[in-house]
């Protein structure tokens, strides 16, 4: 387990000594939640799987009815309410998934559900909760400022607050999906799980690794929110380094004290993929599966994609990759088509110098024509360029007409342009 694989000389804070949630916890959450939440499907994709060179099925968690795994801890959290809190009602921070699986299911049980979200979240989440009846407060800049007044106001004295990713309920609701795998897919090799606040990840790590001890379960991180990895150096949860991800979802500075107990006893590594491949494998589950999984989401693809971290290793393997949510803005949903293009070099920045005469952009622009490439934006300038009053300076962003890599090298002899380098700095930030 990740003891020996990340802790060689690492003592736990006496705080974090057991887990809280075990197995029979998630045994019992099965049937709780049974008549509240659907039962996901799990399919093998043909084309991933060629794309790998392993045997790749997804497990289709952004079928829940509001788009996301959170629906089961969340449901698993209300269903273990006394029966007097549950009139009293609940309460939780949350930008999206988490708020949105509580305002619904609190809605079908009758439960007061009241969600703190921060000003960042997105509009169309803040609308749906209030349509599921729940009590939407936006307030703060963040997730860490709005948990902070639900659980200092006096005005939410009495409601039950529900972490999204560390109770025990939330964990043990969580490893009903990893149950559910190993009903589908028995002979499975690899569960590669998307990590965050690590809810997810410790509690399918429990049901899979107690039921099948030789299947290997493998969290997944985004570069930029490594908070699981800051755990794990420090003993204990510690709040990591955190800048813009594609996997909004994921980016949870400190991962829970119960969820990482579980996680570190039972999973078996932790890896970190990075931008580019995230883009890219939110790219490929459009173009290969026609499915919109949102950057969190994805990042299980991303590490088993050519280039992730876990490629190598899965080969000839039947590897498990949970599809955790489909809430993404359409907005967000074309920038990041574009970055994946762009990952995959299939949407290439250029800049050509070109006669600054009738013709000399066309002339650029049959070249491009010839080599099947299509114009996305074009902008020429003369004022910056100093080595030839008679020449101009074009900026060209070309979309490839095929998938191949080689655009740019064919586009290259012709025009003399140089296709931008890639930077050192991953730059697929959203903007």
């Amino acid at each position: 387990m990740l003891d020996g694989l990340k802790l060689n000389a690492v003592t736990l804070s006496p705080a974090l000594i057991r887990p809280q949630v075990l197995f029979e916890d998630v045994a019992r959450a099965v049937t709780r939640i049974r008549q509240g939440v659907r039962k996901t499907g799990l399919s093998k994709s043909y084309w991933l799987s060629e794309i790998c060179g392993c045997e790749v099925y997804l497990k289709h968690e952004l079928r829940q009815f509001t788009g996301s795994f959170k629906e089961r801890g969340a449901r698993n959290a209300l269903e273990c309410l006394s029966e007097e809190q549950s009139k009293v009602g609940v309460i939780a921070a949350s930008a999206g998934n988490h708020a949105l699986a509580l305002a619904w299911h609190g809605k079908q049980m009758g439960i007061p559900v009241t969600v703190l979200m921060p000003t960042l979240a997105p509009l169309a989440k803040v609308s749906r909760c209030r349509a599921f009846g729940a009590n939407v407060v936006i307030h703060g800049a963040n997730i860490g400022e709005a948990k902070l007044l639900a659980e200092t106001d006096p005005e939410f004295a009495g409601l039950q607050y529900i972490n999204g990713y560390d109770d025990p309920e939330i964990v043990a609701g969580a490893g009903t999906m990893g149950l559910e795998i190993l009903e589908q897919l028995p002979e499975a090799d690899f569960v590669i799980i998307p990590c965050g606040g690590a809810g997810l990840l410790a509690g399918s790590a429990l049901a899979i690794k107690t039921l099948k001890p030789t299947c290997h379960v493998i969290g997944v991180e985004p570069k930029r929110c490594a908070s699981f990895l800051a755990a794990l150096e420090a003993g204990e949860p510690v709040a990591a380094p955190t800048t813009p991800t594609l996997a909004d979802g994921l980016a949870v500075p400190t991962v829970g004290g119960n969820a990482f107990l579980v996680a570190r006893e039972y999973a078996d590594d932790i890896e970190q993929v990075g931008e580019h491949e995230i883009a890219l494998a939110m790219l490929r589950l459009i173009e290969s599966e026609k499915l919109v999984v949102e950057g969190g989401g994805a990042a299980g693809l991303a590490a088993i994609l050519p280039g992730g971290p876990l490629h190598h290793k899965v080969q000839g393997k039947r590897v498990v990759v949970p599809l955790c949510g489909g809430n993404i803005d359409t907005t967000t949903l074309g920038r990041v088509i574009d970055r994946g293009l762009a990952a995959d070099e299939r949407l290439v920045r250029f800049v050509a110098q070109v006669s600054d005469q009738p013709g000399g952009i066309a002339g650029l622009t049959k070249l491009l024509a010839d080599e099947g490439g299509s114009i996305k934006d074009i902008y020429h300038e003369r004022a910056w360029l100093q080595t030839s009053i008679s020449n101009v300076q074009a900026k060209v962003n070309l979309l490839g007409g095929t998938t191949e890599r080689d655009h740019a090298g064919r586009i290259d002899p012709h025009s003399k342009a140089k296709p931008n380098p890639k930077p050192d700095s991953d730059p697929l930030t959203p903007t």
